[in-house]
């Protein structure tokens, strides 16, 4: 057993050193080639040897490359799956974070983009006024109405008239002092003078149970079209002069009728208030002038005199048609007022002597 195990434990020996001197020889092999590679470049033998080595064995490499790159992307996907839970809770934070700040800004922009309008329309309309903030609102059968956040504390008096950055939106009714009500120009209740800018012909801009809007008292013979800007008049000393109110968006002529039927359109919508101006008070150019006002009165007394020729022709219509009658009812006419005359005497005589019975009374009484 000895004999036989020592040539055995002999020959792994010698399996060992053998492999050893391989290895030796293989890297001494090596540094050599690598040393005359580095020293010879791409010409010489070796060059063109490792030429034909890339040649060879670049489609094994490119089929290689193509075979592995499935096996990443599942290795990148299980990576994903299996990351831990704590780093997609952060991330998602992070994403809730990202998109409240982002809302943030958005609102941030929307209301300093309202605000410069509203800078804007102060500027180009040189308006003493006052900013507030619309924090109610009230829309019914019976009123329309919003609710300011400033009040007599802030300067704020009835009868103000209230604009935003689009034009007119109402005036003033009540007051506290913190906060104030405006009756908007779609209340039924509401009145604007008001004038196409166009033609500057006058009305009057009333609202309705409904929140339409409606142009009156322009005459007939008045040029009216629609798509026509309304403005204030500044008749009345409320509204500044040349306020935007509304656009017109149909007119009516009818037959006989003095007047047209014009419906607005208001340039400002409710579901879009919240930062308005309040005029405090008006400039001198801010005010209807003489002009304006001499207008306002020759259509009125133009208006006047169209009703009065309009009465009297009805009137001579009336007379002329009746004049048969007449003849015939003189008779019946003078019966009717001796009739008269009889039936007040004898009332005359009756409250007479009530009041004699009652002054009667009223002296035994106290008697």
């Amino acid at each position: 057993m000895p004999a036989n195990g020592a040539p055995h434990g002999f020959q792994r020996t010698g399996q060992n050193s053998s492999g050893g001197r391989l290895a030796i020889v293989l890297l001494a092999l090596s540094v050599i080639l690598f040393t005359v590679s580095c020293r010879m470049g791409d010409v010489g033998v070796l060059g063109a040897a490792r030429t034909v080595w890339q040649t060879v064995t670049m489609p094994i490499s490119c089929i290689g490359s193509v075979a592995v790159q499935p096996f990443q992307g599942l290795g990148n996907i299980f990576a994903n799956l299996t990351a831990d839970q704590e780093t997609l809770s952060q991330l998602q934070e992070e994403n809730k974070q990202l998109v409240a700040e982002n809302a943030e800004l958005e609102e941030a922009q929307q209301t300093a983009t309202r605000l410069q309008a509203l800078l804007d329309l102060k500027d180009t309309y040189n308006l003493q006024s006052t900013a507030a903030r619309i924090i109610n609102a009230s829309y019914d059968n019976w009123s329309r109405t919003v609710t300011l956040d400033k009040g007599s504390s802030s300067g704020l008096a009835v009868g103000m008239p209230v604009t935003d950055s689009y034009g007119v939106i109402g005036q003033i009714s009540e007051v506290s002092a913190t906060t104030a009500t405006v009756r908007l120009i779609t209340d039924e209740n509401s009145g604007v003078s008001a004038m196409i800018q166009s033609s500057r012909a006058q009305g009057m801009l009333n609202g309705s149970a409904d929140g339409t809007l409606s142009l009156n008292l322009v005459r007939t013979d008045q040029t009216v079209n629609a798509g026509d800007i309304i403005v204030t008049s500044g008749l009345g000393g409320v509204y500044p002069k040349g306020l935007p109110l509304g656009t017109v968006t149909s007119v009516e002529k009818y037959d006989g009728a003095m007047y047209y039927t014009i419906t607005v359109e208001p340039f400002t919508k409710t579901e879009s208030y919240e930062e308005v101006l309040v005029i405090t008070s008006l400039t001198e150019d801010q005010a209807a002038t003489a002009e304006d006002i001499a207008a306002a009165d020759s259509q009125e007394t133009s208006s006047a005199a169209s009703s009065k020729t309009s009465t009297s022709t009805d009137s001579s219509s009336d007379s002329s048609s009746d004049g048969s009658s007449d003849s015939s009812s003189d008779s019946t006419s003078g019966s009717s007022a001796s009739d008269s005359s009889s039936s007040t005497s004898q009332t005359t005589s009756q409250s007479t002597s009530s009041s004699t019975t009652t002054s009667s009374s009223s002296t035994s009484s106290s008697q």
